[in-house]
């Protein structure tokens, strides 16, 4: 098999959502002494960005989109530990921050969105899912992020987004962190509403709008 023939394996196995066939051609990618950063961009990343537009466009539903999820972090799991043994590195561009709001137990968009932000440079700090406001407020004023990504997947918890971006305020941190804010139910209207410095219609599309934001 060539490479480029694995990566178009790795491709279809994100679109299919395929958990066990994800981990075992990252093993392959191993075993041919691909860069892991080439396979992920290449192959993974790859997939999950045509995941994401099959999303938007309503080709693709909520347990399609878990499946994929599952599928890449599985992958991850096999190629983030080569990372680390090796010396390559992705190029380090900021630190962020990232959980879901408060009330919103919802984790997929999150994962894969801290999955995308560490393979791109990011030092990603995963609070979790059901954030109180004051834990952000805590951590972004202890950590010292450039970035804080704030997720709701749902319309009912969207407007914590709006009081993390408040509580920030009054606590004369706003200033110090880009806020980047995203889920099925967020929009750019909505970001612009609440103060935040951007709006990511998926990971990929975050990941871009984070680089710009911090230069």
């Amino acid at each position: 098999m060539t490479n480029e023939e694995l990566f178009e394996k790795m491709y279809q196995a994100i679109l299919k959502g395929e958990k066990e066939e994800a981990a075992s051609l990252a093993r392959i990618s191993t075993e041919k002494n691909i860069s892991p950063l080439e396979a992920i961009h290449r192959g993974f990343v790859r997939g999950m960005e045509e995941v994401g537009i099959r999303f938007e466009s309503e080709e693709m539903y909520l347990p399609e989109l878990v499946m994929a999820a599952d599928a890449m972090i599985s992958a991850m799991g096999v190629l983030e530990g080569e990372i680390k043994k090796g010396a390559e590195r992705p190029k380090r561009i900021g630190r962020a921050i990232a959980g879901t709001v408060y009330g919103d137990i919802h984790d997929i968009g999150k994962n894969i969105v801290c999955t995308l932000f560490t393979v791109n440079g990011f030092e990603v700090i995963d609070l979790g899912t059901g954030v109180p406001t004051d834990l952000f407020v805590e951590k972004v004023s202890e950590e010292k992020p450039d970035l804080l990504l704030l997720s709701a997947l749902l319309t009912t918890t969207m407007p914590g987004q709006r009081e993390v971006i408040e509580a920030l305020t009054r606590a004369g941190l706003r200033n110090s962190v880009k806020v980047l804010v995203g889920g099925a139910p967020v929009s750019q209207n909505w970001a612009d509403e609440i103060g935040a410095d951007g709006f990511g219609r998926n990971a990929v599309e975050g990941v871009s709008i984070a680089k710009e934001l911090i230069g």
